[in-house]
């Protein structure tokens, strides 16, 4: 065999290498590869904290029997791709990808590792997985989204006085692959509601203050900002410029309602990184992705901040009020 076709060839066994035969730890440390999608801040620390709880749980320790490469690219596009290459160059057992750019980036880069995702919207529909149940390949994990949700923020911007008209849904096309799933379920849910919708693509501060101007200009306009890592690493940008402006938002984690947004409805993302350290461990142990199947959020939450209803002029309606598990006063 000519060196330049042996050369081909030990690259195409590579690439095809089985999950179950990747190379054993040199340290006696497994190896744990993570590209955060969301921000370096006290927020996502949190979701890093509670991944390292999950793993905790079942004697994974980093530093101790477990090393742990982390990354993060803090919803800008032009890091995904960089710190993907980064972390398989390090030759990672498992890796976690938070949100669907995390997943994409590395599924380009290998098809071999096992990739647990988290916080990722519709996996079959963007090709991730072949299904839920048998999801086939080398990628297997926790999604944040049931379509139920989007038909219910929009839902709760009529349940305030005055109510709203026309709502923007807001997101950056970079970093929500997923907005046109939840964008369709959101406009069907429109018409019985009474409520225009109109697409709100922002891709930096600049378009988020031209938008809402714009919004706010259009009578009885409301916000709807869609779960994805733009709008979390934006959140403080977002919550100021609705109070600017007056405009009722729905966002879809507490911590946006926590720091002042109007109202939220939706997962508790801690839980699915604690949940994902379960999936780590049984692939470190033998199991193979493809047998894992890809599991939906079972915890939601409403919360409504008063305070801020008050500020803005909103009337919040009672029975709203009644179905909230937290009102901040």
């Amino acid at each position: 065999m000519r060196r330049r076709d042996l050369i081909k060839f030990i690259g195409s066994a590579v690439v095809a290498w089985p999950l179950t035969a990747r190379a054993q730890p040199r340290d006696g440390m497994r190896r744990l590869g993570v590209l955060m999608g969301g921000p370096d801040d006290p927020l996502g620390q949190a979701r890093a904290t509670a991944l390292v709880q999950g793993l905790g749980a079942l004697n994974w320790h980093d530093g101790g029997n477990l090393r742990i490469y982390w990354r993060w690219a803090s919803g800008d596009p032009s890091l995904y791709e960089r710190y993907a290459v980064e972390l398989i160059a390090l030759d990672p057992e498992v890796l976690v990808a938070w949100g669907s750019p995390s997943v994409a980036a590395l599924r380009r880069q290998i098809s071999t590792i096992p990739i647990v995702l988290v916080n990722v919207t519709d996996p079959v529909g963007q090709g991730f997985v072949e299904s839920l149940s048998h999801p086939g390949g080398n990628i297997t994990g926790f999604t944040d989204y049931d379509p139920p949700m989007a038909g219910k923020w929009l839902g709760m911007l009529t349940q305030i006085t005055p109510p709203v008209a026309r709502v923007a849904v807001l997101f950056n096309p970079a970093t929500a692959p997923f907005a046109g799933l939840m964008l369709r379920v959101i406009e069907e849910a429109a018409p019985s509601l009474a409520v225009a919708v109109q697409a709100a693509p922002c891709r930096d501060d600049a378009e988020l203050a031209a938008m809402m101007a714009g919004l706010a200009r259009e009578e009885r306009g409301g916000l709807l900002v869609l779960p994805e890592n733009f709008n979390i690493v934006h959140r403080d940008v977002i919550i100021t410029l609705a109070a600017r402006y007056r405009l009722p938002a729905v966002y879809p984690y507490r911590f946006f309602t926590a720091i002042g947004g109007l109202m939220s409805y939706g997962i508790d993302p801690d839980d699915l990184f604690r949940r994902a350290g379960s999936y780590v461990d049984r692939i470190l142990k033998g199991a193979k992705p493809a047998d894992l199947p890809v599991q939906n959020p079972n915890k939601f939450e409403l919360v409504i901040n008063l305070e801020t209803a008050k500020a803005l002029g909103f009337t919040v309606a009672p029975l709203l009020l009644a179905t909230a598990d937290e009102v901040i006063e």
